[in-house]
């Protein structure tokens, strides 16, 4: 509750807008590389700079995996588009985007050799999900503070 009387309004602080695009486009990148990458295979796959051996992981990996990134990186673009509509929406979408991700990396680290298949490229992992967990944590706090309806 947010303690506002029926028909106040709270105003929408700077910050909502700085931390909705840097969303929009934070997950509209993991979204643009789920695309290419399920659209343009392994021609995509090259051009980021995977091995044979990483390509070949990543065609091993379930589909239920797959999903899980969907989600992870659709879900994410959504929350943010709700942030910077003020939607309250934004909570439980950035929650689904995280255990998207969560998913993604029990298969990745816990049922697979993901941690050798990346490379070096596995720490971003930790950061993608450190970005999840702050959206989460933002929407949440704005929600709390009833800017977000």
């Amino acid at each position: 509750m947010s303690g506002l009387g029926m028909g106040e309004r709270v105003s929408t602080p700077w910050h909502i807008w700085v931390v909705g695009v840097v969303a929009v486009l934070w997950n509209g990148f993991g979204c643009f590389d789920y695309t290419m990458t399920q659209t343009q295979g392994d021609a995509w796959l090259t051009s980021m700079g995977m091995t044979e051996a990483q390509m070949a992981y990543f065609h091993a990996t379930p589909a239920w995996a797959h999903a899980a990134w969907a989600i992870g990186v659709w879900g994410g673009l959504l929350g943010g588009l709700f942030l910077l509509l003020r939607r309250k929406w934004a909570t439980p979408v950035f929650v689904a985007s995280f255990l998207g991700w969560a998913a993604g990396m029990v298969y990745a680290f816990g049922l697979s050799n993901g941690m050798e298949a990346m490379g070096p490229m596995w720490p971003m992992q930790i950061v993608i999900g450190a970005a999840c967990v702050f959206f989460i944590w933002y929407a949440w706090t704005m929600q709390k503070k009833g800017v977000l309806r």
